[in-house]
């Protein structure tokens, strides 16, 4: 059984320790936190595990075989580093680093220690995504011409991050997952509105080297709270509604079909036809995709695999993210990326 210790019981630790103190195949073995009200709660709902307020006694513990790493992004790459160096798997929230060259330091660190690091994107594990990516995968959907997301609401307003480091990163490790094609520039548009804080409303458009464009609407400064993605492709298109309890995903059998004349004139000729057929709703996986990521995360641990949401494919996210910042702060610049990007 695996020893886990958990950095970090504020919003999303409590979960964290929930799925693998649940989980078979692995044991909370010890939780740390700055603030001792917090460890206050872990001893009260689980009087088994050992409480700290310092990272690096967790850390060299001998008992703790992976560390899960859920602290503000400023402390990702420090603390991830110090668990590698220990002998430790690490799993850490979203997104891995701050930089793509810390990012990049903490891949090599892990793939010369034969460690497993993996990085808390969640929403690659919901069932709706997994749904998607199938539909993708078996052709059904045809060629994908766009990804349009709305993702806003009123807050959190964050001390370290942007908006766009904060949830637009849920979009792109999304888009890495579904379509596994690298993103060749991205263009990001943005504005601070209030004092001190950073941008809390951007626009991203990632472009790609087919005709797949991408994009994302991010905000926290809206009056409610949307979750939507629409994906049009040749043949059908999706409407995917996270916050949509029942029926996450609808499939439209909906899209145009493009005739034309071989000719001189024939842009003049080209005739763009409707097609519009039924909407359905396939089943979906509805299990709790945390404790679906948790349990990977051990198999991968146990087994010496690498996750769907590894190291490498934190660093192509991050990379974007930086990317993306770099254009913001030139209003709107198309920002290129590196290509042929695989770890």
């Amino acid at each position: 059984m695996i020893g886990v210790g958990v950095i970090g019981y504020g919003y999303w630790g409590p979960n964290l320790v929930r799925n693998f103190a649940e989980n078979d195949g692995s044991r909370v073995v010890c939780v740390c936190d700055l603030n001792a009200q917090r460890l206050a709660v872990v001893q009260k709902r689980h009087p088994g595990i050992t409480t700290t307020v310092d990272p690096t006694a967790l850390i060299q513990n001998p008992a703790v075989d992976a560390v899960v790493i859920a602290t503000p992004v400023s402390s990702h790459y420090g603390l991830v580093l110090q668990a590698l160096r220990a002998g430790k798997h690490v799993l850490v929230e979203k997104p891995l680093a701050d930089s793509s060259e810390r990012s990049q330091e903490l891949v090599e660190e892990a793939r010369r220690r034969k460690l497993v690091l993996m990085v808390d994107h969640t929403f690659v594990y919901t069932g709706a995504v997994r749904k998607i990516r199938e539909l993708i995968t078996g052709g059904d959907l045809g060629e994908i011409f766009y990804y349009d997301s709305v993702r806003v609401n009123l807050g959190l307003f964050q001390h370290d991050v942007d908006v766009i480091w904060d949830l637009a990163v849920h979009d792109l490790s999304i888009i890495d997952y579904l379509f596994q094609e690298p993103v060749v520039a991205v263009s990001a548009t943005g504005m601070a509105h209030v004092p001190g804080k950073p941008a809390n409303i951007a626009f991203l458009t990632l472009f790609f080297g087919s005709r797949l464009v991408a994009h994302l609407h991010v905000n926290w400064l809206s009056p409610v709270k949307v979750r939507k993605t629409l994906i049009g492709a040749s043949r059908k298109m999706i409407v995917y509604d996270d916050l949509e309890a029942s029926e996450k995903i609808k499939i439209y059998d909906k899209g145009i079909t493009v005739t034309g004349e071989d000719s001189q004139d024939a842009i003049y000729k080209t005739l763009v036809g409707y097609r519009t057929g039924d909407m359905w709703c396939p089943k979906i996986d509805t299990s709790e995709a945390l404790q679906r990521e948790c349990s990977q995360f051990v198999a991968c641990v146990e087994r010496g695999e690498a996750a769907i949401t590894d190291g490498p494919a934190g660093l192509r996210v991050v990379r974007i993210l930086e990317a993306a910042s770099q254009s913001l702060a030139e209003r709107g610049r198309p920002v290129e990326l590196p290509q042929a990007v695989t770890a």
